[in-house]
């Protein structure tokens, strides 16, 4: 099992994804345009030439503090739940993070989401009760 940082020249892997892994199938342009910014991150893990986890952030910048970054997602293939990818994936974005000067990284998950509650409570999270408002749907599935 590999676990690396995806960069811009990695647009086929990520495009030739199998469906199942994300919640949508991969956007060329989305991909493209995710892998070529400097403030996005995806670590993933390999196996077989194939995706089979991952973990996306988002750098966040503000004209009075330092960058922190935005924990987007994180996923497992079902068939490989359960054996420390998630961990993994996640644990070297939140390196990478630091490395990039972070000065804090935080994410959302919802309150009945019992495995990322426990992945995000065995990373030692600092967990924190925050009433979540959206627009346009930004919290409709899918």
């Amino acid at each position: 099992m590999e676990i690396r940082t995806l960069h811009p020249d990695d647009l086929d892997l990520l495009l030739n994804v199998r469906p199942g892994l994300f919640d949508n199938p991969v956007d060329p342009p989305q991909a493209r345009a995710f892998l070529g910014s400097d403030l996005h991150r995806m670590v993933v893990a390999i196996k077989g030439g194939d995706i089979v986890g991952f973990a996306s952030g988002t750098v966040l910048l503000h004209p009075d503090k330092a960058p922190s970054m935005f924990i987007n997602e994180v996923g497992t293939r079902e068939e490989f739940q359960r054996q420390g990818i998630a961990t993994a994936v996640t644990t070297a974005l939140i390196d990478a993070a630091r490395a990039m000067g972070c000065d804090g990284v935080w994410l959302g998950t919802e309150p009945d989401n019992d495995p990322a509650l426990a992945l995000y409570r065995k990373l030692k999270g600092t967990e924190q009760t925050i009433a979540g408002f959206a627009w346009d749907g930004a919290f409709d599935p899918d």
